[in-house]
């Protein structure tokens, strides 16, 4: 029951997150701007009929166009753009390429971080690696690093190439070397410090202190009975931590020349193009629950406590 009550309040949030969004992006985007200076100007009906029809006519109550784009979800429409193209068909291929662009490097980052961490609490020069490289890669912002990863890889004399998103798989898996380590680093610092400061906290709880007492040595209680624990919060900090991530992709795009969902949400930004923003966003949202239904599965593996209160 408690993992079934988790997933409608994450649902609900997405929904709220969703729909926030769309009536921001409605209320603040102006899509009649296409229509202004055209030369020979269009007849008013005219622009009155092509606004309706994609349903972005500022005209219309912002609740009755709420309520149309709300049915076309609802339907598995997304919508169309300003020019009448249907939203989806541009959307859906985008977003694989966001996912191809970020999720190896979120994965292996996250990965890294936890096991950073744990040699960082067990070996104190682990820990001061860990502070010492942590610090800044949180400082830098990612585009500032994907330029000098670039840098070092033209003066390395490796020849990697990195701008587009490549062809066939050797292609492909070759311009993925860079950004992967791009977000891999940014990961593993954050992953790094907020992993550390879990595993401290264990150190004192008494089932690891028990354990202890029983003539376990610090590093195996800590392994055992410590880090599954700690992995639980984890584990819900990477679910929500994967919108922000796809949102923020448009630096990495830019970058690296891939045309994910981060450029189309800046693309449709700049033309006030209201639908394609919405489903952007929505999109993003709806990442947040089931990534967080899949974290409560992972804790429920993790921890005896949350599979006993799912019952």
């Amino acid at each position: 029951m408690a993992l079934v009550r988790r997933c409608v309040g994450a649902v609900l949030l997405a929904v709220a997150t969703a729909s926030f969004g769309y009536l921001l992006a409605a209320a603040g985007l102006d899509a009649r701007s296409h229509f202004e200076g055209r030369s020979p100007a269009p007849a008013p009906a005219v622009v009155e009929a092509q606004l309706d029809a994609v349903n972005l006519n500022d005209r219309t109550p912002l609740a009755v166009r709420y309520r149309r784009w709300a049915s076309g979800i609802v339907r598995g429409d997304l919508g169309r753009t300003w020019d009448g193209a249907p939203v989806a068909a541009e959307l859906w291929p985008r977003l694989l390429v966001s996912l191809r662009l970020l999720l190896a490097g979120t994965v292996l980052g996250a990965v890294a971080g936890v096991v950073l961490a744990v040699l960082a609490v067990l070996r104190p020069w682990a820990g001061r690696l860990l502070t010492g490289c942590s610090l800044p890669l949180l400082a830098v912002p990612v585009f500032v690093l994907a330029v000098l990863l670039q840098l070092a890889a033209r003066s390395s004399g490796l020849g990697i190439e990195w701008v587009g998103e490549g062809e066939g798989a050797a292609g492909r898996l070759e311009h993925l070397v860079l950004p992967t380590l791009t977000v891999a680093l940014g990961q593993i610092a954050l992953y790094g410090r907020y992993q550390r400061t879990l595993l401290r906290d264990v150190l004192e709880s008494e089932h690891v202190r028990a354990a202890r007492a029983r003539g376990l040595t610090r590093r195996r209680a800590l392994l055992r009975h410590g880090l599954p624990l700690t992995l639980v919060p984890t584990s819900a900090a990477f679910a929500y931590n994967l919108g922000l991530l796809l949102l923020g992709a448009v630096f990495l795009e830019k970058i690296y020349g891939w045309h994910g969902m981060g450029e189309l949400l800046t693309d449709a930004l700049r033309t006030s193009d209201v639908n394609t923003v919405a489903a952007c966003l929505a999109v993003a949202a709806l990442l947040v629950p089931v990534a967080s239904v899949l974290a409560s599965l992972f804790a429920a593996v993790l921890d005896p406590r949350t599979r006993e209160g799912a019952r």
